[in-house]
């Protein structure tokens, strides 16, 4: 055998080698774990909302299909996180015929946020991005009379830098102007800039992330734009991911500064190209909430992060809503059944 075809056997030994380990690992991350992680999703046994007591610190997860809508509540303030899907299709495409939840929502509100008085005030909004599975509830919320906050936190949307797919085929445009237009007509100011400074809600510290614009020449989804949030009280950790994904790096540039939590809203509803490996190890959390139906999650996303830190999982639409009881001691407290 010459040299030549010595070193040739040696380099397909060797992508063979590979092409095998890469195998069995597929096997191993898809296969094997998504069994079980299907298996400990369907054994989560929580105790419903009722039994909860009254008051505390919590975090609600309202059962709004495949999109967001979160409450947080600390020493009788309320803030809220996106406001799920709506059915409202302004641009009249069949694809955008959806499921909406907006009436959910405002009636959540009214039901555990309201005054004595039957009013509800938000310190403070949060649109993570102009998607309509996270933005298209506010117009309605708003439009109702009970309803107002202090402030909101919504970056311009700039179609320009928006992949042309987006563009053209969804209501990105149409969800930002709706909330633009319901916050001015309450005169609810807009934070388009924030700067990450954290502030308070009642016992709570927030955080917001990834508040810069994303820095290239290329257009993006406009999950590149998602914002994050980060709760903490008493060295207790929670970040809510929106839609935050790893397509231009986000993932991996925020891990290192959120650092380890004990709960997690997986980004993006688990789908494709969020939870990547560094930012899973990085934040490690101990309970990972997903604001999605079971059968919609992308399994092999989940299946990925139990492999990498075997949390245990909720989901929003198995458990009809989820809240977080937030104590003093630093303990986490699940409870389900919220609507």
């Amino acid at each position: 055998m010459t040299k030549t075809r010595k070193i040739v056997t040696a380099v397909i030994a060797v992508l063979c080698a590979i092409l095998l380990v890469i195998g069995l690992t597929l096997l191993f991350v898809i296969g094997i774990p998504a069994a079980q992680f299907s298996s400990k999703v369907e054994n989560v046994q929580l105790q419903p909302v009722s039994q909860s007591g009254e008051g505390g610190d919590r975090i609600h997860f309202m059962n709004t299909g495949s999109s967001d809508a979160i409450l947080l509540e600390s020493d009788g303030h309320f803030a809220l996180i996106d406001a799920g899907e709506d059915t409202d299709n302004p641009r009249g495409f069949e694809a955008l015929e959806l499921e909406g939840f907006e009436d959910r929502v405002l009636a959540y509100l009214k039901e555990n946020a309201a005054d004595e008085n039957g009013q509800v005030y938000l310190d403070f909004v949060v649109g993570t991005h102009c998607h309509s599975d996270h933005l298209g509830g506010f117009d309605t919320i708003f439009a109702d009379d009970a309803v107002t906050a202090g402030r909101a936190y919504l970056k311009v949307y700039d179609s320009s830098k928006i992949k042309e797919k987006e563009v053209e085929e969804w209501d990105n445009q149409e969800v930002y102007d709706q909330m633009v237009n319901a916050l001015q007509a309450k005169n609810i100011p807009i934070v388009s800039e924030p700067d990450g400074t954290p502030f308070t809600l009642g016992n709570f510290t927030i955080t917001l992330f990834n508040t810069d614009d994303p820095q290239t020449d290329e257009k993006v989804g406009e999950n590149d734009q998602s914002l994050g949030v980060l709760v903490e009280k008493n060295g207790t950790r929670v970040f809510l991911a929106g839609d935050i994904d790893s397509y231009s790096g986000d993932e991996a540039r925020l891990a290192p500064e959120i650092g380890k939590v004990d709960l997690l809203k997986v980004g993006h509803h688990s789908y494709v190209m969020s939870s990547t490996r560094k930012f899973i190890k990085t934040l490690s959390p101990e309970t990972c909430v997903i604001t999605n139906n079971y059968e919609s999650l992308h399994k092999p996303v989940s299946a990925y992060i139990q492999y990498l830190c075997d949390p245990d999982f909720l989901l929003t639409g198995r458990e009809n809503g989820i809240v977080a009881v937030i104590g003093d001691n630093g303990q986490i407290d699940y409870y389900n059944d919220i609507h």
